[in-house]
């Protein structure tokens, strides 16, 4: 996935403001956030959303949400409260096409995710 925007971030092709990295995930501040907090979380293993996991691939989802909690806690939100959201497809939001879920916090979000 050579133009894949977050394959390149994996690399270090394109600079981002890590927060978390270990060898499966990788967690960096969303350029354009919605919240106070809003970090995106990815496996480095490319899967292009939600609906392209598999048996093989699915393996590194545990990985994902340890890494979320592992954030969520360096960032303070983790017992206040947060959200995440992952977005499939284009009629789901979906804009770049390599599984990713945002972390969002920081302030209270409300009921509505619309």
């Amino acid at each position: 996935m050579s133009e894949c925007i977050f394959c390149k971030i994996i690399k270090g092709d394109i600079p981002a403001k890590v927060v978390y990295e270990d060898e499966k995930v990788i967690a960096f501040e969303d350029i354009n956030p919605a919240a106070p907090i809003h970090i995106l979380v990815i496996p480095k293993q490319h899967i292009d959303c939600v609906s392209k996991i598999d048996e093989q691939n699915s393996k590194v989802l545990p990985d994902v949400f340890l890494a979320i909690n592992k954030v969520a806690k360096k960032l303070g939100i983790d017992e206040r409260g947060f959200r995440v959201i992952v977005n499939n497809g284009a009629e789901g939001g979906q804009v770049v096409y390599h599984l990713h879920f945002h972390l969002l916090g920081g302030k209270t979000l409300g009921s509505l995710i619309v």
